[in-house]
Order: structure tokens, then C-alpha cells, then sequence
């Protein structure tokens, strides 16, 4: 075997994906076929869930400082200000990171490539996929290098990671059924002043569509975002200076450019992957769902299909689980995409709609709704849940279960674990439990009880557990999470609950991990708690190569239940892809 895990593709979901399987000792090779990263790209939003995955990779500190904090949105209609959705109220107890941070994805890029850098992994540019063949023990790759030349490789997994064009989806055979809206979008970095709220997102609502002005680094520095107006769509040499009428006449007249260092016009997709894996490969990112910008989801969406995926992937390689784990990335992810291609696409086309009716009620009753609805804390909290991407949860995946007794408004398995602070030693102050979750491991949270032995569990290594004193404070915290005490939670590596319930027992912990996880490794734990490393003749299947590598039953029922949900089926897709 050449290497573990073959990554087409090194955008954000790609380096995402190569970062958390290098820093799990998983050997990756990672290739795209671009000469180098990306210099001008549209993705722009980091959301709230990236950062606090980026702060486990140990590289927020530094997106934080090359971006610009929008605590804000403010929705502008006939040249005033309708409404504000503000972001840091909204969120300053839901997470660390209550803003979106305005990044460009080439400067994501570069952060996460020098990170895969400093774990010894390095990206093989003007590297292509060309064939792809499927084996009962691996997957063999034809590359063809930067010279023209061909080599063939060997991984256990391939993830394809390569955009819309995706080259695995392609030679995996499955569909991305969808279609593209017929607006023509522009993109300008611009030097400009106007009457726009500064630090904040300025989102400006017209009869024939909306701009979107984004705070960049930089003085007077803003990314525009935009429809072409009608009258210039069907020009092919569109520019800056043909869309700044549009511009003043909608957004304002006091806007004074002073200089437009990029600019150009794309077509948006809407298209869904029929299902994200064809035996050893998956469809990551891009290349398993694109959609409009409402929301700017689609990045944040790639980088946590990357962070679902690569605990499991880890896991399995490493022979501590079998290749019925890896199921539950497409029952998991799946769901996820086809809410947000359906959301967003109702928003979008409400809000880019070229009829008379959309525009009246763009422009004189949407704006009107959105200022009374964030009027009120309920709306601005579940508004920014769903922004941030802190209110994704996997409840009906079959890694999630809730024992009996707990009640309905606690956490429950499948969610993200809230943030919380707290004093972890009755003696010390308090902390970011955040700070303190380890997601190259299983974290086990005991509340109001005593906890067994570290090596009861049967994770051996590969568990952490914090016990949470009985504090006044920690009880003020945990019941404004509305945890209730006692209870436990084990949280999994991507910071989601697997298994809750309130006394903590042994056996029910063992029972999940024998049934969710389906490796003979954990039957071999010595009796200090360590993972002791299966004979050869008891590794799984999926790791040896040995035996059958189809899905299993339950994959072949989760293609079929979520993949005919998930089908978009307006229209055929064009011949060629996106």
C-alpha cells in the first residue's frame, strides 16, 4: 500500500482533511492538479464552528488576526438601514467565537497548508486523477504528474476533495443531478466609502436583486457581491465600471470608489452528489454539494464534511474500527447538506427573483419582517445557531443515543456539546471547556458523580475524562446549558455527543463503543486502560484488506433512504458538470 488515504484536492475541504488525518499519524497523500492555491476566491465567511475547529488544529489565533470580525448583518432597503442581526450578542454564550469571521479562502488556504506543512505532509501540485479503479483490498490511482507522465498508486480510501468538476465523482460514477441559476453574479475587491455600517456585513435589498458589501483588512477595503443588472447579462466583457450605476443607484450615492483590484462575473449552481461514497471513496465538499452563497455556508460545510470524516477514517486505518463506522459519514452528512441546498436555494431565489411581486416584497415586506423578528432574543439566538453552524446535529444518526431520563431541553446525543465555563478543580479558576477537549480522543464529561476507573470503558487510549466538581458557579453554567445533574456525556473526536444519560455506568459506555465502533481491537484492553494492538489474524477486514469491502447492509439502506431524499430533480445536469 502506497499511502492510507489519497486526497484529491487541496482547497480548504482537502487540507481540512489532510491536517486532521497527518496530526492522527494517518499516512496521506494529498494532490491537486492546479498549479498552486488559489490567489481570488468568493468563499469569504468563517463561521463560528470553523473557528472552534480551527482552535483544536491550533491555527484560529492566526485566522483570527488576518480577518476581519463582522459581529454584525445590516439589511438596507430604498437607502435605509431596515435591520441589524447582531451576531456577538446573538452568540456570546454559545460559543468562543460569536462573530463571522470575513477570511478569504485563500487566506484559509494558506493557513492550513502551512500547518500541513508543519506536520510533514506537503501538496503535490499540477497533480491530476485520471483513472480510478476499485479493488477488494484497495484503490488503485493513475496521476499524471506536472512532466505528462503516469504513475499508478495504491491507498485503503481515496477522498475526493476536487470541487465541482470533481474528478472521483466522475470516475465513480455518481450523479450530481442540479442545475444553475440563470443570474450572472459579480465579485469586486474594492477601495471605497459610503454610508455603510463599518466592521458589519451591509446587505442591500433592491427591486431586481441585492448587492452584498463584506468588511475586508485593510483601510476602506470591502468585497462586493452582487447581480449584474439585467441590461448587461448578456455581455461577455463585463467590468467594474458597468456595474457601479447599479451600485450607487441602489446602495447610495455616497459611495466614492476609489480603486477595484479585482473583479469578475460567475454563473451559481445548485447540485447535490447522489450519495457521498462508492465503496472506498467519498465525496467531500464541492464535489458532493455547491450552492448559493445565502448564509455563506458553502465552505464551512466542505471543512466539516472533512472534520465528520476524519476520526472515523483514522479509526478504521489505525484498526481500532471496522468499515461499518464509515457508514455513518453520508447518514450523518447527507441530511446536512440537502437542509442547507433546500434553504438556501428557497432564500435565494426569493431573493434574486426578477418579478414584480419579489421585488415589492423584497424591498418593502421582507425588510420589514427581518426588523421585527430580530427585535426578539429568541429569533437572534436561532438565527445565529444556524449561521454559525453550532446548531448542526446528527440526532437521528445511528451513533447517537440518549439514555432514558434525561430531560427533553438537555443536550442531547448527536449535538454538538455547548460550550461551557467552568471550574474543573474546586480549587482553581474558571475555564474554557473547549480549551480543555482533546479531538484526537473520546472526552467523557461526568456531572454530579463520581466517575469509574479510566480503564472501565473499554477505550483504553483513547479516551479523556473530566470530572465536573460541584461548584455554585459550575451549577449557574450547566443549568443555563440546561445539563442537568447528575448526567454524563461522551463526547466524540468532532466535539458531537455519542452516547448521554444521567448516572454514568460502565457497561452502557463498553456496549456503545462494542456496537458503534465493531472492532475485535477493543476486546484487547489491558487492565491499566491501554489499547493493546490486535493480532494480525483479528484486525478488521478493513484494515487487512481480507474479505469483502461493499457496503455493508445498513450503508446499502442509508444510500437508498437518504440518496432519494437528497436527488435535486428540477433539472438534468449539464453534460460536463458545473
Amino acid at each position: 500500500m502506497d499511502t492510507d488515504v489519497l486526497i484529491v484536492g487541496a482547497g480548504p475541504t482537502g487540507l481540512m482533511l489532510a491536517n486532521q488525518l497527518a496530526r492522527r499519524g494517518v499516512r496521506t497523500l494529498i494532490i491537486d492538479r492546479h498549479a498552486g492555491p488559489s490567489l481570488q476566491t468568493r468563499a469569504l465567511g468563517v463561521q463560528a464552528r470553523t473557528l472552534e475547529i480551527y482552535a483544536q488544529l491550533g491555527i484560529a489565533d492566526r485566522a483570527i488576526e488576518l480577518g476581519k470580525r463582522g459581529t454584525g448583518a445590516n439589511l438596507w432597503a430604498q437607502g435605509r438601514k431596515m435591520a441589524r442581526v447582531p451576531l456577538g450578542e446573538a452568540g456570546q454564550n454559545a460559543t468562543p467565537y460569536p462573530y463571522m469571521l470575513i477570511l478569504g479562502q485563500d487566506d484559509n488556504e494558506r493557513i492550513m497548508g502551512d500547518k500541513l506543512r508543519d506536520l510533514g505532509v506537503s501538496v503535490q501540485w499540477n497533480t491530476e486523477l485520471v483513472a480510478l479503479a476499485q479493488e477488494p483490498r484497495s484503490a488503485t490511482a493513475t496521476l499524471r504528474g506536472p512532466d505528462g507522465s503516469e504513475r499508478r498508486i495504491r491507498a485503503a480510501w481515496v477522498a475526493g476533495c476536487d470541487g465541482a468538476r470533481s474528478a472521483v465523482r466522475e470516475l465513480t460514477g455518481i450523479s450530481f443531478p442540479g442545475a444553475p441559476y440563470e443570474h450572472v453574479f459579480f465579485v469586486a475587491d474594492t477601495e471605497v466609502t459610503g454610508n455603510m455600517v463599518p466592521d458589519e456585513v451591509n446587505v442591500y435589498l433592491w427591486r431586481e436583486g441585492f448587492h452584498l458589501l463584506f468588511p475586508m483588512r485593510g483601510k476602506d477595503h470591502w468585497r462586493i457581491v452582487g447581480i449584474v443588472p439585467p441590461n448587461l447579462r448578456k455581455q461577455d466583457d463585463v467590468n467594474f465600471e458597468a456595474v457601479v450605476p447599479s451600485l450607487r443607484n441602489e446602495a447610495g450615492v455616497s459611495l466614492s470608489f476609489k480603486a477595484c483590484t479585482w473583479f469578475s462575473t460567475y454563473r451559481i449552481h445548485h447540485r447535490g452528489a447522489a450519495r457521498f461514497r462508492d465503496r472506498r471513496c467519498f465525496l467531500l465538499g464541492d464535489a458532493a454539494h455547491i450552492h448559493s452563497p445565502v448564509g455563506a455556508q458553502g465552505m464551512n460545510t466542505g471543512l466539516q464534511d472533512a472534520y465528520n470524516l476524519a476520526w472515523k477514517l483514522a479509526l478504521v486505518v489505525k484498526g481500532l474500527a471496522d468499515a461499518a463506522l464509515l457508514d455513518s459519514y453520508e447518514e450523518e452528512r447527507v441530511p446536512i447538506a440537502r437542509r442547507l441546498l433546500n434553504t438556501t436555494d428557497r432564500a435565494f431565489r426569493l431573493a434574486v427573483s426578477d418579478s414584480w411581486f419579489a421585488g415589492l416584497f423584497r424591498t418593502k415586506v421582507l425588510a420589514r419582517i427581518a426588523a421585527f423578528a430580530m427585535s426578539l432574543e429568541r429569533i437572534q439566538k436561532a438565527a445565529f445557531r444556524i449561521v454559525s453552524q453550532t446548531g448542526i446535529h446528527y440526532r437521528n444518526g445511528s451513533l447517537s443515543k440518549s439514555l432514558d431520563g434525561l430531560p427533553e431541553s438537555a443536550p442531547r446525543g448527536g449535538d454538538r456539546f455547548p460550550w461551557l465555563r467552568l471550574k474543573l478543580r474546586t480549587d482553581g479558576s474558571v475555564e474554557d471547556l473547549f480549551r480543555k477537549l482533546d479531538d484526537t480522543q473520546f472526552n467523557l464529561i461526568v456531572i454530579g458523580q463520581p466517575s469509574p476507573p479510566d480503564g472501565s470503558f473499554g477505550l483504553g487510549d483513547l479516551l479523556r475524562i473530566l470530572v465536573i466538581p460541584f461548584e455554585p458557579i459550575n451549577n449557574l453554567e450547566l443549568a443555563r446549558a440546561q445539563i442537568p445533574q447528575p448526567s454524563f456525556y461522551l463526547v466524540r473526536p468532532d466535539g458531537h455527543v455519542g452516547l448521554c444519560g444521567v448516572r454514568l455506568e460502565a457497561g452502557a459506555v463498553k456496549r456503545y463503543v462494542t456496537e458503534n465502533l465493531h472492532s475485535a481491537a477493543w476486546r484487547h484492553v489491558d487492565g491499566a486502560g491501554h489499547t493493546a494492538r490486535p493480532e494480525p489474524s483479528i484486525i478488521p477486514a478493513a484494515f487487512t484488506g481480507e474479505g469483502a469491502l461493499h457496503p455493508s447492509p445498513r450503508s446499502r439502506r442509508s444510500f437508498a433512504q437518504y440518496s432519494s431524499r437528497f436527488l435535486i430533480s428540477r433539472s438534468k445536469p449539464r453534460s460536463g458538470g458545473s
